[in-house]
């Protein structure tokens, strides 16, 4: 059964933001997929294991930058998994002092952290182990690689709502909520959904 993926209120989006986010009050940048992504994820993935050590449980490109064909924003996200994610001692410094801002706190949400990175277009976002978020990401991300029919729907979507114009980026990818519940409907039918 497919639960709804939340949608975020206004203030509820701008609550979770450390410092205010940048209004975008435009259109969405979409563009081809670029062989080059994989290589950026792999980079990050080097600096952050230098930086974290054993504090890294795992790491992976999740996105759409992260399925091969597949049209995107040129921003590589990537998935920190830690032990507890909720204990910013433990990763937030050493990621500071890397260069990565945190810009995303949602202690309600799976206790997800979001930073930019520091010197690419990167979202690292950061979850606990067993948190059912990385299941989703993971699950959506495989699916799409491996289903072409979802993948150019997927894409579809994305591109239409891109050449909307949004106030904040974050209003576009709640826009995809439907998209994104329907492959998951198929990629996992008992599976994992967005709280």
């Amino acid at each position: 059964m497919v639960r709804e993926r939340s949608v975020s209120s206004q203030e509820a989006m701008l609550a979770a933001y450390v410092s205010p986010p940048a209004k975008l009050n435009g259109r969405v940048d979409v563009v081809a997929y670029d062989p080059v992504w994989p290589g950026l994820f792999e980079r990050e993935a080097a600096r952050i294991r230098a930086v974290l050590g054993p504090v890294v449980v795992a790491l992976e490109h999740v996105g759409s930058t992260s399925v091969p064909g597949l049209a995107a924003k040129p921003i590589v996200d990537v998935l920190l998994v830690v032990a507890d994610s909720g204990d910013e001692s433990t990763y937030v410094p050493a990621l500071e002092a890397a260069g990565y801002v945190l810009r995303v706190r949602e202690p309600e949400w799976h206790e997800h952290r979001m930073f930019k990175g520091p010197d690419t277009d990167v979202n690292l976002h950061v979850h606990t182990v067993g948190s059912p978020e990385i299941t989703r990401m993971l699950t959506f991300r495989d699916w799409l690689r491996a289903h072409e029919e979802d993948r150019a729907l997927y894409e579809s979507v994305k591109s239409g709502l891109a050449a909307r114009d949004w106030t904040y980026v974050q209003d576009y990818a709640d826009a995809k909520n439907d998209v994104v519940d329907e492959i998951l409907s198929r990629a996992a039918p008992d599976g994992p959904r967005r709280d």
